[in-house]
């Protein structure tokens, strides 16, 4: 049975969804003010490991991650440039969704908070209507002594702990947040019954989570830091709201993108953009590498780790490709050797030991353990020529692969395929001829193309990185 690591309960529970097979989820998006970096991709990618996992063990599954295009950081990089808010938060949503598609994160729905202020203005209505929150000459705030379960996802019950904005003459208490912000000189504003004005940060997320997923859904996911004040508060007003508990049944959170032991962020100035990561390496080769941290764990950013995961995303490409093009030739014999059946079985087991981990709370890095063994076990196959070894190991790797989605390369087509031994066989005859500049040059320069040569004696293999 899968399990997961609840933040709400602090322990692992039985993955049990409100209405099975149905899946409902939502992610915390950008804030869209600043280039994506790699510590954003974390989550981005885990989450979405996570929903494909779910898809492969027969669930249907709702994929919401919103953006936050209108906020105190947007306003004031818009002024800091001398553009609208709107250029800011339109240049950098279009970025973030070029980054998402090549990162193959795909959520369902990208709701955007300025396409539903009539609907958090109802929400914020209702939370009004039901004694939650208060109007004041600065704009409406949510009542937190109103709500007697503030903290149970944070374990923050000290009051003096929950101050989280600057404090107005006009709250009730420090620790009251704003559902609504009445706009100052300059700011961009909607009409509302309460003034012109704009969301605060946490209605946004309950808001659009709740017109998709309902009034309660299963997962509720995002970044640890946005434990609190974030999460805490969101759970807040929708179970004020809605008069349910729990509002999301299970809470993940993944660990921080750290660098040099420090979490990286904007605010201590040590991001890398994504950029310019996809500048220096392959969007699989990072997609490979935040795979192969725990979910739930902090990863440490190093250009070491990513040329190491470039290496070995090389290796396990070279096997895949080969068993390829060892199952497109090879043909059943019609009888298998008790070596090949005792192969055959443990692929079969290996491609559990893959569940048996990932329905452990996700656990990727013993997940791709079962890959390289199965990896292993298609080298073996390979030097055994047994086709029907091949041909198993390959249907694990692609049944895997389609929650990791970097094992297999590229699309090639016949063509292409042509064209690249035409080439080495080019070069053979350069080699044969002793024109090795010639020769070395045609290597060098598939190999820039992501194609590898293995000079064999005479002959010469080649296969997609």
């Amino acid at each position: 049975m899968l399990k997961v690591f609840n933040t709400l309960s602090r322990r692992l529970e039985p993955f049990k969804p409100l209405e099975p097979p149905l899946v409902r989820m939502y992610v915390c998006g950008p804030t869209v003010y600043d280039h994506s970096h790699v510590g954003h991709a974390r989550t981005w990618v885990a989450f979405d490991i996570i929903k494909k996992y779910l898809m492969i063990k027969g669930y249907f599954v709702i994929h919401v991650q919103n953006i936050t295009d209108i906020d105190d950081k947007i306003i004031n990089r818009a002024k800091e440039e001398g553009v609208s808010w709107k250029d800011i938060a339109d240049k950098y949503t279009a970025e973030y969704f070029d980054l998402m598609a090549k990162l193959k994160v795909m959520p369902n729905i990208n709701p955007r908070v300025t396409e539903h202020i009539d609907d958090i203005i109802e929400f914020i209505q209702d939370l009004i209507e039901k004694g939650y929150a208060y109007v004041t000459n600065s704009g409406v705030y949510f009542d937190v002594d109103k709500y007697p379960y503030y903290g149970q996802l944070s374990g923050i019950k000290d009051k003096k702990m929950w101050s989280q904005e600057t404090f107005v003459k006009d709250k009730k208490n420090p620790y009251d947040f704003a559902l609504w912000k009445c706009a100052k000189p300059g700011e961009p504003w909607w009409d509302s019954p309460w003034c012109k004005g704009r969301p605060g940060w946490h209605i946004e997320c309950s808001t659009m989570s709740s017109k998709y997923l309902g009034k309660q859904f299963d997962i509720h996911g995002g970044a640890r830091d946005l434990i609190f004040p974030h999460h805490e508060n969101e759970i807040a007003q929708s179970e004020a709201r809605f008069g349910v508990r729990p509002w999301v049944k299970y809470w993940l959170h993944s660990g921080y993108m750290t660098m040099k032991g420090e979490k990286m962020s904007k605010s201590l100035g040590n991001i890398v953009p994504l950029i310019e990561l996809m500048k220096k390496y392959d969007v699989d080769v990072i997609r490979y590498w935040l795979s192969t941290s725990h979910y739930r764990s902090e990863m440490e950013f190093s250009w070491n780790a990513l040329d190491e995961a470039k290496k070995a995303l090389e290796r396990i490409r070279i096997t895949v490709d080969a068993l390829l093009k060892e199952v497109e030739k090879g043909s059943p014999k019609g009888s298998l050797s008790d070596d090949e059946i005792n192969k055959i079985y443990k692929a079969y087991s290996l491609r559990n030991s893959f569940h048996e981990a990932m329905d452990n709370d996700f656990n990727t890095p013993k997940a791709w353990a079962a890959v390289h063994g199965l990896l292993r076990l298609g080298n073996e196959a390979l030097e055994g020529e047994s086709y029907e070894t091949a041909l198993i190991v390959l249907q694990a790797l692609r049944e895997i692969d389609r929650v990791f989605e970097v094992l297999f390369p590229p699309q090639r087509t016949k063509d292409v395929e042509s064209f690249i031994e035409l080439l080495v066989e080019v070069r053979k005859e350069l080699r044969k001829r002793k024109m090795w500049d010639l020769a070395d040059m045609i290597r060098n320069e598939l190999d820039k193309l992501g194609v590898a040569l293995l000079d064999r004696s005479s002959e010469t293999e080649w296969r997609f990185k």
